[in-house]
């Protein structure tokens, strides 16, 4: 089992930044791929990004490209999401999972987080 427990969530102005942590207890957190989703009102969730066991293969969604940046810690057991220059359309909870594999497929997730609220405002 892992649990995962997401922070850093927050209501923000639009173009400014937030780093949300995601921190894993349980079993070897670096072997576990890791993403970010997000779920906005009244919307399926959707990939954000991802992350390898070692941090070498990344990739993100297109809506966040240039913006976000996923990064891990094995050493902290903790994966974050650094976003800069949100947007309103960025307002959603957002939620890290881990998985077997670096990919944007939710089914290949097995451990998600509680979530946490970005709220970014204009």
């Amino acid at each position: 089992q892992v649990q995962l427990v997401e922070s850093g969530g927050g209501l923000v102005q639009a173009g400014t930044s937030l780093r949300l942590s995601c921190v894993a207890s349980g079993r070897t957190f670096s072997s576990y791929s890791m993403g970010w989703f997000r779920q906005a009102p009244g919307k399926a969730r959707e990939f954000v990004a991802t992350i390898s066991r070692s941090g070498g293969t990344i990739y993100y969604a297109d809506s966040v490209k240039g913006r976000f940046t996923i990064s891990r810690d094995n050493a902290k057991n903790t994966v974050y999401l650094q976003m800069m220059s949100l947007k309103p359309e960025d307002t959603a909870v957002y939620y890290c999972a881990a998985g077997t594999a670096a990919v944007g497929l939710e089914s290949l997730y097995n451990y998600w987080g509680q979530g946490t609220q970005v709220i970014a405002f204009s």
